[in-house]
């Protein structure tokens, strides 16, 4: 098993596609045609991190934050993200984050959260928007179920909760085929008019090069007509954060204490205190401070994210309580999740789940 196909079924899990602009996330280091040997899963990448993996004959580390997230102009080990990445590529160890891929799909951090505290009736907090492409194409009537099956197989026509969701208008099509063609429906220098179908499918962005290989290898024509156009509908399924109700609502002091103990916080920073029962929760793991209107405007009676400034805690402005549990504790879930998931898809090597606890903060 070699490390790109390790990469590959974790881009299945966490599609790159879905990672945020800023964000520096896939392979760090290493070569993707390497050998493993076994795989450790971390939440940061730290030198004590790279001995481990050296400790258990680990030789990838998968790792939600990123070791790199700006360019390194030189590597002489005078920081631990330059000693990290020297001791890596010095023992062989290739390095994949996936960090804020994790973050907008609803099996990753907000799950972690949410399971935690054991939500119910969850939803995508932000949904993304620009994250969903449509394909119009054009199909002769004898092959049309073929390519429409062929397209559901590759992942096109989901929507929500419902699969195989495509829309077909019936017409003609005309094309002449220039000297050096070689038409599979009629014949070159003759006007051909063909009775078509016009396929219509959603599809999620990162799907794109599989739609169009399926469409390509499915379809008769030499030369397949077809449009992709990006829609601006949010993408119910990815995005970040996640909002959801507790089974029953609690007062505000035994909500933050139930909060505490749920992420084995060491000290939790709150808003000020609400009146009205919490039933409905928003989270958001690492800094959402970007989420609190959405928050707010989702109904939330609480908000559970990390790294809040001092005047953002009076957005709060007595609509919600927003909660402060930091950061490591909010993201601490990811490398079980990852873990798990590692586990089930490959089972002829390790992989193993890094027992350090790696959060720079610690309290009296």
């Amino acid at each position: 098993m070699k490390v790109k196909e390790i990469i590959n079924a974790l881009e299945e899990f966490a599609p790159l596609a879905n990672a945020e602009d800023f964000d520096n996330v896939g392979l760090l280091v290493g070569d993707i045609n390497t050998e493993v040997t076994g795989i450790l899963v971390t939440l940061d990448t730290l030198e004590k991190t790279i001995d481990n993996a050296i400790a258990q004959h680990c030789n990838l580390v998968v790792s939600f934050h990123p070791i790199l997230f700006s360019g390194l102009k030189k590597i002489t080990g005078k920081n631990y993200v330059e000693r990290v990445v020297l001791k890596a590529i010095k023992n062989d160890i290739a390095i994949y984050a996936i960090h804020t891929a994790l973050d907008n799909v609803p099996h990753g951090v907000s799950k972690g959260m949410c399971d935690a505290l054991g939500l119910t009736n969850r939803k995508v907090l932000i949904p993304k928007k620009g994250k969903i492409k449509k394909l119009t194409t054009y199909v002769p009537e004898d092959i049309y179920e073929k390519v429409r099956t062929a397209l559901f197989e590759a992942g096109a026509g989901s929507i929500g909760n419902y699969e195989s969701c495509s829309f077909s208008t019936y017409g003609e099509g005309t094309f002449l085929g220039k000297p050096e063609s070689n038409p599979t429906k009629g014949e070159r220098g003759k006007l051909q008019v063909e009775k078509e179908l016009q396929l219509n499918v959603t599809f999620e962005a990162h799907l794109e090069k599989a739609i169009l290989n399926t469409l390509f290898e499915s379809h008769s024509y030499e030369e397949v007509a077809y449009e992709i156009t990006t829609l601006d509908n949010s993408n119910q399924q990815i995005g970040m954060g996640m909002l959801g109700e507790l089974p029953e609502a609690l007062d505000t002091p035994s909500f933050l204490k139930f909060v505490a103990h749920s992420f084995q916080a060491k000290g939790v920073r709150h808003s000020v205190e609400l009146e009205k029962p919490i039933k409905k929760v928003a989270v958001l793991g690492g800094s959402g401070s970007f989420a609190i209107e959405a928050a707010i405007h989702s109904g939330a009676d609480a908000f559970i994210t990390a790294d809040l400034k001092y005047h953002q805690f009076y957005q709060a402005e007595n609509k919600l309580i927003l909660v402060d549990i930091g950061h490591y504790e909010s993201e601490q879930f990811t490398k079980n999740i990852l873990t798990d998931f590692l586990t089930k898809k490959f089972t002829n090597f390790a992989v193993v789940l890094e027992d350090e606890n790696t959060n720079p903060i610690k309290y009296l």
